[in-house]
């Protein structure tokens, strides 16, 4: 019952902030007065000053991808720089070595696509400076960028006849600035609060009970933390991420972790809503988001309740947070699946094979149930073009959204930025198990092993960043692999949404008739879930047969991996 309690609390207090976020955002980005403008609009125009943009300036769809492609190139090669050299700067306590060639570039595309895919322990790998200056850093900027693509897309599709999306370099501004930084330093002071650790001090020693010497690692934490969860990112500043007591010390912590890696995404949606002056497009956008999570909600937690035949228990508890317990560690799971971030606070190689479907399933469809911050509503808004173009052809009506005839080309784009992140997922899993670099580092056999390879690219084609945990890929294969999966995953969908946004926004808007398919009701809703359960199960359930849907019934067999 305290469990149930818990997550009902946890949904109430996401439907309740949503809207908020999502106005508040709204005024952002218009440029209209908000609470947040007295406090650091100096600071917004000290930006422009230094850097000579002119806020009023706006672009085509080429110029405004153009700098988000140049912004993140910068991005990379400043990241890989800074860990090839970090044995000669400062704030290195430690006295870490250089970061190898090629986890430095793993790292920096997967800081850069905002993955924050980690083949590596932050703790023992990092120092203070590479944390901050590089990693802290690009969870603001990645976050920011992806926020920016999708505010450009809103305008594309809510504009009449227009040729500029805005500027790329004031939205990326105004993202950090007025929406990631203020919530990032009221999350850092209360996770401080509860004890998260935020200090340039050496690791200590300590004497265990048992007689031998412990290092305990320290570092500035809790600002990372806080942008990791809010910017849904998920890099950890300690290999353990969520589940270290430094990075997540509480039962309260923990809740504030969880609703603030979904909080921006969610209200990112009724940000659109302002946009499209429609209360009801957003509302049905949530409700699909909504229903979608409670499904895999549900599925999870009826698995890890459910009796193990191999262990011969119900509510197996390995691997899962054990001061938080089931409840609150499949919530984290299913809830850092559903957005972008790969921050974990139990092993997820240890949930039951359904649970560990779900969570993988999550991120195999775009993670388009609330998503990353802007991925997530770019992404989805591909699938209602999707869904809009099927409706069409299926009353013999040219399909419309807002108003606006969906053509060709868009749904050319569409299945572009569909089928991205999908032949990474499945082209590169097929690869890794085809060569023996591939098999090398694989810790289970069987059904396991094979979910634990699956689980990897579709984490880095998913830019989600969390793993199963048990394969090791710090190495050259697995690094390489997984970097060209993260930028394909990243700019394979944001170049066709950016084309979207462009072709979209010259059009004109028709007003609405009775022969108006409307995009704002149930029936909508319910073909929109169904769109994309059918294309992800049509893409992806000869993969999950292979791998945690056959581990189900072994297990129930007794086998076990």
């Amino acid at each position: 019952m305290n469990d149930a309690i818990q997550l009902i609390i946890f949904l109430l207090v996401l439907i309740a902030i949503a809207p908020l976020i999502g106005k508040f955002m709204a005024k952002v980005f218009m440029g209209e007065n908000h609470i947040m403008k007295p406090v650091f609009g100096w600071l917004e125009k000290m930006i422009y000053r230094l850097t000579g943009i002119d806020s009023n300036e706006e672009c085509n769809w080429t110029t405004y991808l153009f700098g988000v492609l140049l912004f993140n190139l910068y991005g990379i090669v400043f990241l890989f720089l800074l860990q090839m050299l970090q044995a000669f700067l400062p704030l290195n306590n430690e006295n870490l070595p250089n970061v190898s060639w090629h986890l430095s570039i793993n790292t920096a595309v997967s800081f850069v696509t905002n993955t924050n895919w980690q083949s590596y322990s932050g703790e023992n790998t990092m120092s203070y400076l590479v944390q901050m200056l590089g990693l802290t850093v690009q969870n603001f900027v990645s976050a920011g960028t992806g926020i920016s693509v999708a505010i450009a897309l809103i305008r594309g599709l809510t504009r009449k006849t227009a040729d500029s999306l805005g500027s790329f370099w004031v939205d990326l501004t105004r993202s950090v600035i007025y929406v990631l930084l203020p919530l990032a330093i009221v999350l850092t002071f209360l996770l401080v609060g509860q004890g998260a650790i935020q200090t340039f001090s050496h690791s200590i020693k300590a004497t265990t009970l048992q007689g031998t010497e412990q290092i305990i690692p320290l570092g500035p934490a809790a600002s990372q933390i806080a942008i990791k969860q809010l910017g849904t990112n998920g890099g950890g500043f300690f290999g353990a991420n969520s589940a270290h007591p430094f990075e997540n010390p509480t039962p309260f912590s923990n809740f504030l972790e969880m609703l603030a890696l979904i909080i921006i995404s969610a209200g990112l949606v009724f940000t659109y809503g302002h946009y499209a002056r429609s209360k009801r497009q957003a509302w049905a956008i949530f409700l699909t988001m909504f229903i979608l999570l409670a499904i895999g909600l549900g599925v999870s937690l009826w698995s890890e309740y459910s009796h193990n035949t191999v262990l011969n228990i119900s509510g197996n508890m390995e691997g899962k947070e054990t001061r938080f317990g089931i409840a609150n560690s499949v919530l984290f799971s299913v809830i850092t699946t559903v957005t972008s971030c790969g921050a974990v606070n139990a092993m997820h190689d240890s949930l039951s094979p359904l649970s560990g479907m779900v969570s993988m399933f999550n991120i195999m469809l775009g993670e388009i149930i609330f998503g990353g911050v802007g991925s997530g509503l770019y992404g989805i808004i591909i699938f209602i073009l999707l869904t809009v173009f099927i409706a069409g052809l299926m009353v013999g009506r040219t399909p419309e959204f807002l108003g606006k005839k969906v053509e060709a080309f868009e749904m050319k784009m569409t299945i572009l930025a569909i089928l991205a992140p999908s032949i990474v997922i499945k082209l590169f899993t097929a690869i890794a198990c085809s060569v023996p670099a591939g098999l090398a580092t694989l810790t289970n056999a069987g059904p396991h092993g094979f979910s634990e390879i699956l689980y990897a690219f579709s984490s880095a084609g998913g830019n989600n960043g969390s793993a199963f945990g048990a394969l090791g890929t710090n190495n050259i294969f697995y690094n390489m692999m997984l970097a060209s999966g993260m930028i394909i995953g990243r700019f394979g969908i944001i170049v066709p949404v950016m084309a979207i946004a462009g072709s979209m926004a010259k059009k004109r808007i028709t007003p609405e008739s009775s022969g108006t398919f409307r995009t704002d009701n149930w029936l909508f809703v319910m073909m929109l879930i169904s769109i994309i359960l059918i294309v992800g199960g049509l893409t992806f359930f000869p993969a999950m047969v292979l791998g945690p849907i056959v581990e189900h019934f072994l297990m129930n067999l007794g086998v076990g991996f």
